[in-house]
């Protein structure tokens, strides 16, 4: 048995200088650019929840998030979840750059940098409470299709990866099929026979067999063993219902949702820089498929047709293949960072085959379009980031603001029922979040204020303000909404906007003409 020291020396030799260079890149990128909210204990209204919580989400399929996350403690802990977290990013880059075998030192670092400052990400910090398990998640997702192309039966380990990366977030998937797709356009464009790169390609296919129906079977057992159901959360008790009667408004949600974010979702491409960053990149990659196509003269080949069309149809279904798993999802941006594999692939794709007559010229704009695109991603995490700090400094200040109003309130005591909608108006205050043009899209980072419901009141207050008060469930106005009485009252803050009727504190923090 080798020692620490053994290992330590066996790994520097055998881990090739491109995947140490993807780690570092990928974690000081990431560091760099997540700082702002790994330094700080900024929650979103879910996070509000969760300050500690055992992940234990087996009723939304995800099985193995308990254990993913419990490596940092079910506390949230923003700065060791995010060096967690990144770690495990660090750790994908290199298992990505690997699979993509990309030689050039400066895309490794630009692909790294792409992968860790994706907006993706950032809200995924929004949401720090789970990063390091999604993480781990992302980390299983490129190990599955890495394990297919390095082994001869390597999608047996990689059906493993698969099925525990579906575990933790099944969104995950996605990232693999759309990986699986890259990987099998690659054994095609070899010099192999037909028979040796179908039998090549066809693993992938066995990868996502296995992973699928191995994620499947343990999540059914470990429902039967903990006598629990699916819940009805992001249509997840409808699992696979995408593949029955319906599946041709899955097919049609597919295709509008891809084009949809695709060119509008304000992420992948949110100005004109970016715009003409991706727009190089596609029309580099096209040119050199085409000079691939007329060298090797596969123009002449229905094979060369039929695989443009296979591709062309096939990519919007693998990039939201999560449709098939759950058909009815709201499909947030935690859920999309299969998009960034689209800049990457095609900085990898052109490395590779561009000829070498015209190589300067297109690494030259690779280099600058993906440097934009990586860029373009950093700043759009920090405009996201300032305006989560001062969605948190306005609720604070709000939060602080009303419960003064609440214990001044003639009648108050500790403990009074207090019943209020939660949502906080827009025509008693003025809109101050000027990054709604950049963050729409980003969940968690949108808005002016972190609250949402009754419940979101009662935590802030409890947790940052240092107050228990006594929130009642939202069907506790469902008499009250409609009354003349409730209807009359200002909203805060208004000298009307709390009131006590009948031994309850109502409070109106919604507009007044709702």
């Amino acid at each position: 048995m080798q020692n620490p020291t053994q290992i330590w020396e066996w790994l520097k030799v055998h881990i090739k200088r491109n995947c140490r260079l993807a780690f570092m890149a990928a974690f000081v990128v990431g560091v760099l650019t997540h700082a702002p909210i790994m330094l700080s204990d900024i929650p979103n209204h879910d996070g509000l929840d969760s300050l500690y919580f055992d992940q234990n989400m087996i009723t939304s399929g995800r099985w193995f998030l308990t254990i993913a996350c419990g490596f940092s403690s079910y506390f949230t802990l923003p700065w060791l979840i995010g060096l967690l977290g990144l770690s495990m990013l660090a750790l994908a880059a290199a298992v990505l750059v690997d699979f993509l075998e990309v030689q050039k030192s400066w895309a490794v670092v630009l692909i790294s940098a792409m992968l860790a400052a994706f907006p993706v990400l950032a809200s995924t910090f929004a949401y720090v409470f789970t990063l390091d398990g999604y993480m781990m998640a992302f980390l299983f997702a490129i190990l599955a299709v890495w394990c297919v192309k390095k082994w001869k039966k390597g999608f047996i380990a990689g059906g493993f990866f698969l099925a525990f990366s579906m575990g933790i977030y099944q969104s995950y998937l996605s990232l693999a099929v759309v990986l699986s797709i890259y990987g099998i356009l690659i054994i095609f464009m070899t010099e192999s026979t037909v028979k040796e790169k179908l039998l090549a390609g066809v693993k992938y296919l066995y990868m996502g067999i296995v992973g699928v129906a191995g994620y499947y079977i343990i999540l059914q057992l470990l429902l039967k063993i903990q006598g629990k159901e699916l819940a009805a959360y992001q249509g997840i008790d409808g699992m696979g219902a995408g593949l029955g009667s319906g599946i041709l408004d899955t097919v049609k949600s597919m295709y509008r949702d891809f084009f949809g974010f695709t060119l509008k979702g304000n992420v992948l491409v949110n100005n004109g820089f970016s715009m003409v960053a991706m727009v190089v990149l596609v029309l580099l990659t096209l040119f050199v498929l085409l000079g691939v196509a007329v060298t090797r003269k596969w123009m002449k080949s229905p094979w060369f047709y039929m695989i443009l069309l296979l591709l062309a149809v096939g990519i919007p279904v693998a990039t939201n293949i999560i449709f098939v798993v759950s058909p009815n999802v709201t499909y947030h941006l935690l859920m999309r960072y299969q998009w960034v594999l689209f800049p990457i692939c095609m900085v990898a794709f052109v490395c590779r085959y561009v000829p070498e007559k015209f190589r300067n010229m297109s690494e030259w704009l690779l280099l600058l379009s993906s440097l934009v695109l990586a860029f373009n991603f950093v700043v759009t995490d920090q405009i996201a980031y300032s305006n989560l700090e001062k969605k948190y400094e306005k609720t604070y200040a709000y939060c602080l603001r009303l419960l003064d109003r609440i214990e001044q309130t003639e009648g108050y005591y500790p403990g009074i029922p207090i019943a209020m909608i939660g949502v906080v108006g827009d025509e008693q205050f003025p809109v101050t979040n000027l990054t709604e043009h950049v963050t729409s899209g980003m969940i968690g980072m949108t808005g002016d204020y972190l609250l949402y419901t009754g419940n979101n009141y009662r935590l802030f207050m409890q947790s940052y303000l240092g107050a228990t008060l006594n929130i009642l469930p939202s069907e506790a106005m469902a008499e009250m909404y409609y009354h003349e009485e409730y209807v009359a009252m200002d909203s805060f803050p208004g000298e009307n906007s709390v009131k006590i009727i009948d031994g309850i504190m109502y409070i109106k923090t919604e507009n007044e003409n709702r």
